[in-house]
């Protein structure tokens, strides 16, 4: 490709804030990403693309250095710098299981990658049976609410106030569920080249959110200890996604006084907060300690991921600027949906309950079934949540996750929860199926160990479409 065609593809890339070399890597990331430069396609050289582009060699040099570690990209001395991929090889269908089983879902798979409801409750269907009078009787709405809906944010800061936390309505944003409430606080408060610090291992819809905004994850441990200055900071202190650990209460407080005196802004993931087994001790949201945390929680684990139902609980500031941005975007969320949630909040503590005897059943029969057939396989218990983070006594969780798909079984690999590039001997593995199921899924992946062969090097970790 000529330097002047791409500089026309990357238009305004240099328009944003930040460091040159990341405004350029992020531009050259959604080209690539979203195809527009495929796979094979030769790019200028450093020195010619620096001039075509009126900025120094050593902007490019950093932006292609950053692409090739990220594995886009190839640079080769003598070959030059081209997109990662041949132009003739087919889509590697066993790199990415989680993103399979969401676009490409099979029958002959069982799901152990994405973890959430497989059906919704019938609560569900009754609460939509019950808004049909206040659809009908709807006058002066034109179904615009970009914070949501005054009903369901009134339950939602109802339910912050049972939980010691106090809160009003106007401090609830709703929104289309966990992921875009990260999207919306990531492009609020990021810019590029902010630091943001993440636990490791994480969320990894999180860390692509951060990096989607050109915004660099530092890792820390579990809990993250003592906030070091950056834009932002994200933690599950709850049922944390994958390990299932939940921090203990004085640890939350160190680390929202942590946070507060470094002026950091701090996320509290609780997505998966209603998910403790029975018996377990709750703590309280890290809400209850500061005002200025910001909480994020959703329906999707706890009902059902169709209804596709969040929220952020924040300070009214806070609040007032997400909906700014959420206003440019879709002018506000499902009015009917939002309705209907509103009815389920009051059974909500029945439902959290009646799925956490499910999930405990679950999580019991897996780590049985592991340690009969794998016992190789290191699978702590956890408190509550979806998830095994499971230890591989050899091999990668990479290319093990492709040998596992082609006996019928998707797992996420650790390498992609893992913003430092390790935990590559992990594997993400939920527990949401049924006890059956999970018996069945243990028999192939046995099946799938004993066939098994790792390969001389590290394979790289797919890009997750993680849930």
């Amino acid at each position: 490709m000529e330097p002047i065609e791409l500089a026309d593809r990357l238009g305004r890339w240099s328009a944003g804030r930040g460091p040159l070399y990341l405004l350029l890597a992020g531009r050259l990331r959604t080209l690539i990403d979203d195809r527009e430069l495929t796979p094979g396609t030769r790019l200028p050289p450093d020195r010619a693309l620096a001039k075509a582009l009126s900025v120094g060699r050593n902007t490019v040099v950093a932006a292609y250095d950053l692409l090739n570690a990220e594995q886009r990209i190839v640079r080769r001395q003598g070959s030059g710098t081209r997109v990662a991929g041949l132009p003739s090889e087919p889509p590697d269908t066993t790199s990415a299981p989680m993103f399979l089983q969401l676009l490409e879902p099979s029958a002959n798979v069982i799901a152990l990658a994405c973890a959430a409801p497989t059906a919704p409750p019938p609560e569900v269907a009754d609460a939509y049976d019950r808004i049909v009078p206040q659809l009908t009787a709807l006058e002066s709405d034109m179904g615009y609410h970009p914070t949501g809906h005054l009903a369901l944010r009134t339950m939602i800061a109802e339910r912050y106030r049972q939980r010691g936390v106090p809160t009003d309505p106007d401090q609830i944003l709703v929104t289309g569920g966990g992921q875009h409430a990260l999207s919306l606080i990531a492009r609020a408060l990021l810019r590029p080249g902010d630091r943001v610090l993440v636990e490791t291992p994480t969320y990894p819809g999180a860390l692509e959110t951060f990096r989607e905004m050109a915004a660099v994850p530092h890792a820390g441990p579990i809990g993250l200890g003592a906030v070091t200055p950056a834009a932002l900071a994200y933690t599950i202190p709850t049922c944390h996604n994958p390990t299932g650990t939940v921090l203990s209460t004085l640890a939350r407080r160190r680390l929202v006084e942590s946070a507060a005196a470094m002026d950091v802004p701090l996320v509290d993931d609780e997505v998966l907060a209603d998910l403790l087994f029975p018996g377990t001790e709750t703590a309280p949201p890290l809400a209850a300690f500061g005002d200025e945390v910001i909480s994020v929680g959703s329906l999707s684990k706890v009902v059902w991921g169709g209804l596709r139902i969040g929220w952020i609980r924040a300070a009214g500031a806070v609040i007032t600027r997400l909906a700014r941005l959420r206003a440019v975007h879709d002018l506000g969320g499902n009015i009917p949906a939002q309705l209907a949630a509103a009815q389920l909040f009051p059974a909500l503590d029945a439902i959290r309950c009646r799925i956490a005897l499910e999930r405990k059943k679950s999580h019991d029969t897996l780590r049985t079934e592991l340690a009969a057939h794998l016992p190789g396989w290191q699978a702590p218990e956890v408190a509550g949540g979806q998830t095994l983070w499971v230890r591989l006594p050899h091999g990668d969780g990479t290319s093990f996750a492709q040998r596992a798909l082609r006996h019928g079984v998707a797992v996420l690999p650790g390498a992609g929860l893992d913003p430092t590039g390790g935990s590559t001997d992990m594997l993400r593995i939920s527990f949401v199926a049924a006890p059956e199921e999970l018996r069945r899924a243990v028999q192939r992946l046995a099946a799938a160990w004993r066939t098994y062969d790792p390969p001389r090097h590290r394979m790289a970790a797919p890009t997750p479409l993680a849930v």
